[in-house]
């Protein structure tokens, strides 16, 4: 069998905890936060963890694990 191919966009948008878990940025914080109360600002700084029905589609676009 060949290998399987990662999706490229999620080598550079997850990375994987020690147990397995995706760590993923936080979206809506590029642009236009002037509309957003400073609340939401500082919750979504930094990564997330992304819900299980969600990592494990991430999973399936890298059958190999992420770095």
């Amino acid at each position: 069998m060949p290998k399987l191919k990662t999706k490229s966009g999620v080598k550079k948008r997850f990375k994987m905890t020690a147990s397995g878990k995706v760590k993923a940025g936080v979206a809506g914080k590029r642009h236009r936060l002037i509309s957003h109360n400073s609340k939401y600002i500082r919750t979504n700084r930094g990564t997330k963890v992304l819900a299980d029905c969600d990592a494990k589609t991430v999973k399936q676009w890298a059958p190999y694990g992420i770095k």
